[in-house]
């Protein structure tokens, strides 16, 4: 395993995160494919055996039950000052007032509950699930100041937002003398690129590392047309996210299984392999219900795309509606 800085700071993260929205309780969440504890803590296990420390969740991945299944692995598993965590906060964890978003009120409740949750005192990463529209920015970027000075956090990030948003509550943090935001979890794949044009460039200047989510677009990338999952069957996100321009899309799905053919491997390494040598991205964040999920995403850090290949992948791309951003 390769570790690399997470952006501008000086913490050691594994080059693959590994996502635990695939860990939790199917019958208590959109998602009908996640898996419960028992199925999900022998992949944890694999991970930290493979040298992932770089561990990413969410208050609102199953309501909390991700956050526990996560957490009571790690503390059985690893040792957690060599491990990097990471959960969010903004999405509805209860109906009726201030079930969501970054007020002061909901971050303060939220990351204590996330941290009970996860049996840790602080988190690595704090990061804003997306933005809210209903809550000052100064507001939030003071209180997300206060759970790092409190000790509950050490670092923020954010995630899905457009790039004017992001600079503005960076600004608004330095004007007060804030914590700033170090990482930006952004939706960035092969056949979703629309990051590139404002949100990669300004994280390239200001040094904030990428961690991309859906890297390999729910699966999509790396599974014939006509194959079909639990997740891709039942997963209604992938669906919203992907299936307007499936057709367009599927060029440059065919030619990454054709590089696959050509170099005599998964296409893992051709769809993964793209976006690791992308510049600032630190560490996908991937999913896994299957050990060998992970397992070749880890061998996909040690392959390298030539710049012909790169050109060759990108070049059928056109541009997409924007997507997660809301």
């Amino acid at each position: 395993m390769e570790y690399v800085k997470l952006g501008n700071t000086g913490l050691d993260v594994s080059r693959i995160c590994l996502g635990a929205m695939s860990f939790g309780d199917p019958k208590n969440w959109i998602h009908k494919w996640v898996l419960e504890e028992e199925d999900s803590r022998p992949l944890i296990k694999r991970a930290l055996e493979l040298g992932i420390n770089f561990f990413d969740t969410a208050n609102v991945y199953s309501l909390g039950r991700s956050e526990e299944i996560l957490g009571q692995a790690l503390k059985d598993y690893a040792n957690r000052d060599e491990i990097v965590l990471a959960t969010k906060v903004h999405q509805k964890m209860f109906d009726g007032p201030n079930g969501q978003g970054l007020s002061r009120k909901a971050i303060m409740s939220q990351i204590d509950q996330s941290l009970k949750r996860l049996k840790t005192d602080y988190v690595d990463l704090y990061i804003i699930h997306r933005w809210d529209y209903n809550t000052p920015i100064e507001e939030t970027m003071e209180a997300l100041h206060d759970v790092v000075k409190a000790g509950k956090a050490r670092h923020i990030g954010a995630s899905a937002m457009y790039a004017y948003q992001f600079q503005k509550a960076n600004n608004v943090a330095e004007k007060n003398g804030w914590t700033k935001f170090v990482s930006m979890q952004n939706h960035l794949n092969l056949i979703y690129r629309e990051e590139e044009r404002e949100m990669i460039p300004y994280c390239h200047s200001e040094k904030i590392a990428l961690t991309p989510y859906s890297p390999m677009a729910s699966g999509r990338l790396i599974r014939d047309k006509q194959e079909e999952t639990k997740r891709s069957s039942t997963d209604v996100a992938q669906k919203a996210k992907y299936d307007k321009t499936a057709e367009q899309d599927q060029l440059i799905i065919d030619r990454v299984a054709e590089l696959a053919n050509r170099y005599e491997t998964n296409r893992v390494n051709i769809a993964l392999g793209w976006l690791l040598q992308k510049e600032q991205v630190a560490a996908p964040v991937i999913g896994a219900t299957k050990m060998n999920h992970i397992e070749t995403a880890v061998g996909a850090v040690d392959f390298k795309l030539t710049s012909e290949d790169i050109a060759y992948l990108e070049e059928p791309y056109i541009p997409h509606a924007i997507v997660g951003h809301s």
